[in-house]
């Protein structure tokens, strides 16, 4: 059965573990740890079992040079591409000015229709008020106007674990938290819907409903109607499968692993600790089966799910 693959909501992949995945690719299967109850399974990445990868990234330079590799053996795929205004107090490992090139790339290389760019979270602070994001946005979506058609955006929603990475902010940096209402919230994305406008960019809401209106959309990051329309003219079947309260996302498998992200983003959902996910970047070996996992003992858990395969086709096989 063929899937749609999520390369990947739990840790930025094509920024750090490129060649990871090539080599993942080459051999045919990725192993994946459920985040939650620890099941272990693989995943097939055969050509004829991947509808089409949804790469996320905040930035796709170092993963250029694979793209060669993935149009040769014939992969479809779009980029859910991440590029704030944010200041790096809140993002402390990213390269924006790469980032933005890259994404021109991009667009200009495969098409707009290719591309979500995710303006994605907004932090309202004391030194990120609306104008900073207006002005920020405005700037952002000139240069990367015909390059783009879609923008998915949110309001940072505060998880617990992003919840203990940013209240420090104040007592360290100064910086305040802003809590503002939802009339705020909504007026400054009619906004920013409005500027997007003038450079050809439809505005999507991620997951905030409350948002919708003539010049913005549900979001839907991963989306079988794009899939549809970039790669299957003759249709495409696919079910809505949310990933949380009004995520709009079609059905996926997420290949990736928490805690392994080096980014180092205060608000991330992915990481609970900055320094246990650098760790984690600096033990990766690219020769493992499962991301974040040493290769002996990825090696022995893809050699207990193969044996229990075989297993239950034996069984299965004594039934008829």
């Amino acid at each position: 059965m063929s899937r749609i693959i999520s390369v990947s909501r739990r840790t930025d992949i094509p920024a750090f573990y490129g060649e990871w995945f090539v080599r993942r690719v080459q051999e045919g299967f990725a192993g994946v740890v459920a985040p939650y109850g620890g099941k272990r399974y693989l995943v097939s990445l055969a050509p004829q079992d991947v509808d089409c990868f949804v790469f996320w990234s905040k930035d796709f330079t170092p993963f250029v040079p694979h793209l060669d590799t993935l149009d040769r053996l014939g992969y479809r795929f779009y980029f859910n591409y991440t590029l704030t205004a944010l200041p790096a107090v809140f993002e402390t490992n990213v390269d924006k000015a790469a980032a933005l090139k890259t994404l021109q790339y991009l667009g200009e290389r495969y098409s707009p229709r290719h591309l979500n760019w995710r303006f994605d979270p907004i932090i309202l602070s004391n030194i990120t008020d609306a104008e900073f994001y207006l002005n920020h946005f405005e700037r952002l979506a000139a240069q990367l106007a015909g390059r783009v058609e879609r923008c998915y955006f949110s309001f940072v929603t505060e998880y617990e674990k992003a919840k203990r990475n940013l209240l420090p902010l104040q007592a360290d940096q100064g910086i305040r938290l802003l809590q503002p209402h939802r009339e705020e919230k909504i007026a400054l994305a009619d906004r920013l819907a409005a500027s997007a406008d003038r450079y050809g960019i439809r505005m999507y809401s991620c997951c905030g409903d409350y948002l919708l209106g003539p010049r913005i959309h549900k979001g839907h990051c991963i989306d079988g109607t794009i899939i549809e329309q970039l790669f299957f003219p003759q249709g495409f079947a696919h079910k809505t499968k949310p990933t949380r309260k009004e995520c709009g996302c079609t059905e996926s498998i997420d290949i990736g692993t928490y805690d392994t992200c080096p980014h180092g983003c205060l608000y991330c959902y992915a990481n609970a600790n900055k320094a246990v996910a650098g760790e984690a970047f600096r033990r990766h070996d690219p020769n493992s089966a499962f991301l974040g996992f040493d290769k002996p003992q990825s090696d022995s858990w893809v050699a207990e799910l193969r044996q229990a395969d075989t297993n239950e086709q034996a069984n299965s096989s004594t039934l008829f």
